[in-house]
């Protein structure tokens, strides 16, 4: 498809998604076939339609929930100032709503995304506000990849309209990041180029008259101090806004405050009549602990107060995926003062994530979805070590890396088949920190890529008997068969199609110190697609949007929150591909995800809580900071062998399982002893049948703060055990009874008469790593998802169904957990336990609590070897990143 096939295409598309809209209901893809065909003989367009239609479909279906803020409850803020504001304008908006619409966003996910836009400025101050000073901190909590940037740049346009004069938005501190942020930026806001190369209209820049802001940086520079001073540019001579894109790095961040201090500012120091934006996209990203000097934290940190700081009227709002961001807990990095300046005080506003997104649920958390995405790497510790040193020699890439390989060969001809010849298309390979390490993995790829290459050359045309005699075309129809003979063409279309995916396949090396640019725009200049494969380490693990991420191949060490989930490029959408995806990590990482996954859903569905009791920004911090996930970011990292801390944490809305068990049979053996001992009493209650075990209900907390303290527990897992006895004793008089779930498969040995559970199949644990003696379960969960919603009454169901539909999900254990609104321990026994134990039996419980209790605190005592048996060990250091990304 060349250059003029695709603007055909994408006006067509648009064209196509507009018509829909003005349908009522939403139309079945027939209708959108019918429509489709009926516009094409009208546009006299010659395009393949099923493309087309496929992206259509996901439009029509897209929807996008308004989201929930918490605001300061006390402050004398009236955010309907928006509304009330006759003179508002609707110049740049208007232009950024049918850019979105022209490049084939539904009219009704643009509006809610425009809504969203309003609230959010509505959290701002009126520009044109009396008052000669003011200062707004905010927060927007989003999702990885899940359209962040299209948010904060409606929230850019709306800005301008209101009277924003000066608007910096700062783009992570990788090079890459920033050009590709500078570039939407152009495409969304300016409305040209900003290549000095090539300054032609584009994006919004298309519409006649659009007022163009004006822009210092491009995509190849920085804001520096001379690129302002050459023409002695002052704030006040423009009369239209200014938009800077820049990194954070001190710097340029220093470079800023200069030329606004000596160009702009008053006497005093300060910018009196300027209205000013600060977007901080990756918030959190302050939080990497490096010991390069131009991005220290705390300075970058105090930088960007100095430059805030110097305008009377100023507005700063975070941008961040990662709800655990240093913004709220991490004490050692920032200064008091310097936290309390950004601090979100004024508005947290948590987005909802689009119907249509692929994100952590659907890859981590959906039993059935997650089975087929997920595939654990168990080959690579032999070949490159998640130890390994920037000298190690590669001689070779573990097979399961050239297993991706091929599945993203086969992925891409059957994308190819579907039409999608001209999208970009994927694969991501994150192994290694070191930029020698990555080069050396990109050698190798390179070499087997030509033999693949030939291979394909010499039979994808043959009889397949022939061609099947060939052992690289042999892997490919195995990758076919084991992950792909279930889609929509067969092995006999696939061959066909192999050789189109080396035309415009090429190999990148993506880090600070690489001359490869992944260049997606390039291709789409030309009109084509481009099959990347792209391999690096930090600059792939934060912002950078890899198109089209079909394959995603990463063993990496680290157990940080912000970190791990950023590494996830592999979120975001794929429309008509995402049955083609596959993640591969290792065994620890998708047990990690798995449960940061859930810890995030928990957090959004905290402010959810937190706004329906008139809570504020303030009360959410205090929360986060006192959340026992919190000591990943504080603590990981610092805390020396043998050290102790006592920290206070609330377990508040948290579900507390014993996932690390004891392997020695003897206490496994007098754990069922106890649990048949208070079964056999009833626990003081009488038992009720759940279909899968049974219930006691309200059994007096005292009881199971029993029953927990005659369970035996792994000896490093005995402070864990301690401190949800303490919580549970902290709320006992707000909650002085709570129900107990003996959980059975009736199947599995169950005998009430001899009060024996019925075991649940855990085959996927496996020894712990760092301690031999111990079991380790799968995704670091005890119980089935959907367990807690065992003997809830039919009312307390559909709640929690409403409650997850106002999220727009699926409803979840945290769902169940907020109905049920009372402690809850549930007692299992597991087995078989691992590949080669078919007998094991391993009694195992999990405390439920209830959400609510804000400020309700346990000191919890922890060591370094508390923290490695909960997080599986220490993270890759990056104060030893000799090759941390600029």
């Amino acid at each position: 498809m060349n250059d003029r096939g695709a603007r055909d295409e994408k006006n067509f598309k648009s064209a196509l998604i507009t018509a829909l809209s003005l349908a009522d209901g939403i139309p079945n893809r027939e209708e959108v076939e019918q429509k489709a065909a009926g516009l094409a003989a009208v546009f006299g367009y010659k395009g393949d339609l099923s493309t087309v239609v496929e992206e259509a479909l996901i439009a029509v279906v897209t929807r996008m929930g308004e989201g929930v803020s918490l605001v300061d409850v006390e402050a004398e803020h009236d955010q309907e100032w928006v509304h009330k504001r006759a003179d508002l304008p609707t110049t740049y908006s208007d232009a950024y709503e049918d850019f979105l619409k022209s490049e084939g966003w539904h009219p009704t996910v643009v509006q809610s995304l425009s809504d969203v836009g309003t609230k959010i400025l509505g959290h701002l101050q009126d520009p044109e506000s009396e008052g000669t000073t003011w200062k707004r901190r905010g927060l927007v909590i989003g999702h990885v990849q899940s359209g962040k940037t299209a948010n904060y740049m409606g929230l850019i346009a709306k800005a301008q309209d209101a009277g924003y004069k000066f608007i910096v938005v700062i783009a992570g501190i990788h090079n890459n990041l920033r050009k590709q942020t500078q570039e939407r930026i152009d495409e969304a806001i300016i409305g040209r180029s900003s290549d000095p190369e090539k300054r032609e209209p584009l994006g919004v820049g298309l519409s006649p008259g659009y007022p163009h802001p004006v822009t210092f940086t491009t995509i190849y520079d920085d804001f520096g101090k001379a690129t302002s001073a050459r023409g002695g540019w002052k704030l006040n001579d423009f009369s239209r806004p200014i938009v800077l894109v820049i990194k954070k790095n001190v710097s340029t961040l220093d470079s800023l405050h200069k030329w606004l201090k000596e160009l702009n500012a008053r006497g005093d120091g300060q910018i009196a009549d300027v209205p000013m934006l600060l977007i901080d996209d990756e918030a959190d990203n302050a939080s990497i602990n490096t010991n390069k000097p131009d991005l220290d934290p705390t300075r970058t940190n105090s930088m960007i107060r100095q430059i805030l700081g110097m305008f009377d009227k100023s507005c700063y709002v975070g941008y961040t995926a990662t709800p655990f961001a240093n913004i709220f807990i991490n004490h050692d990095a920032y200064d008091d003062k310097a936290r309390e300046e950004l601090f979100p005080r004024d508005f947290i506003y948590s987005l909802d994530a689009p119907n249509t997104y692929f994100g952590p649920d659907k890859v981590f958390l959906d039993e059935h979805s997650s089975e087929r995405i997920l595939e654990p790497i168990d080959d690579c510790e032999d070949y490159i070590p998640f130890s390994h040193k920037r000298g190690d020699q590669i001689a070779e890439l573990p097979p399961s890396l050239y297993r991706a390989l091929h599945q993203f060969i086969v992925a891409r001809a059957i994308r190819n088949i579907r039409g999608q010849v001209g999208k970009h298309c994927s694969m991501m390979i994150n192994v290694s920190r070191f930029v020698p390490i990555q080069k050396s993995i990109r050698d190798h790829i390179s070499v087997y890529e030509k033999k693949l290459r030939e291979a394909v050359k010499a039979n994808y045309a043959m009889p397949e008997k022939t061609a099947l005699g060939n052992e690289y075309m042999r892997a490919l129809k195995s990758a076919f068969d084991a992950d792909y003979d279930n889609c929509d063409c067969t092995w006999s279309e696939v061959q066909k199609a192999l050789w189109s995916v080396f035309e415009n396949l090429r190999t990148y090396v993506v880090n600070s110190k690489s001359d490869d640019v992944l260049d997606y725009k390039k291709f789409e200049r030309e009109g084509k697609g481009l099959t990347a494969i792209a391999i690096g380490g930090l600059s792939l693990s934060r912002g950078l949007t890899v198109e089209g991420l079909t394959i995603s191949y990463m063993y990496r060490n680290t157990k940080m929150y912000d970190t791990l989930m950023q590494m996830g490029r592999w979120f975001g959408y794929r429309p008509g591909y995402e049955d083609l995806c596959r993640v591969h990590l290792s065994r620890d990482s998708i047990d990690w995800y798995s449960y940061i996954a859930e810890a995030a859903d928990e957090l959004r569905q905290q402010i959810r809580r937190m706004r329906q009791d008139g809570l504020s920004p303030r009360q959410f911090g205090l929360y986060v900071k006192a959340h026992p996930d919190s000591l990943l970011i504080t603590a990981m990292n610092k805390m020396r062998s043998g050290e102790k801390r006592t920290v206070n944490q609330s377990f508040s809305g948290k579900l507390v399982e014993s996932y690390v068990l004891p392997r020695d049979m003897d206490i496994n053996a007098a754990n069922e002893q106890v649990i048949a001992s208070f079964w056999r009493n009833g626990f003081g209650s009488s038992t009720e049948p759940t279909g899968k075990g049974w219930i006691i209900r309200d059994v007096p907390v005292g009881t199971i703060e029993d029953f927990l303290n005659r369970f035996r527990t792994f000896e490093a897992f005995t402070e864990r055990k301690s401190a949800a006895i303490n919580y549970l004793r902290a709320i006992s008089e707000v909650h002085p009874v709570g129900d107990v779930l003996l959980i059975s498969i009736r199947a599995n040995g169950e005998d009430e008469a001899e009060y024996l559970l019925g075991s649940q199949d855990r085959s996927s644990a496996r020894p712990d790593k760092h301690f031999p003696s111990a079991w380790r379960l799968s995704k670091d969960r005890v119980a089935s998802r959907g367990d807690e919603k065992l003997g809830l009454s039919e009312d307390q169901r559909a709640l929690a169904v409403g409650l997850a539909e106002d999220e727009g999900k699926q409803p979840s254990d945290s769902h169940y957990r907020e109905v049920r609104n009372r402690p809850l321990l549930m007692v299992h026994v597991l087995g078989p336990m691992g590949k080669d134990s078919q007998d094991t039996r391993v009694p195992a419980f999990g405390i439920s609590f209830p959400g609510g209790h804000y400020g309700m605190e346990v000191p919890v005592v922890v060591n370094k070897v508390w923290l490695e048996l909960m997080e599986g060990g220490f993270a890759d250091d990056p104060d030893q990143e000799e090759d941390y990304d600029e």
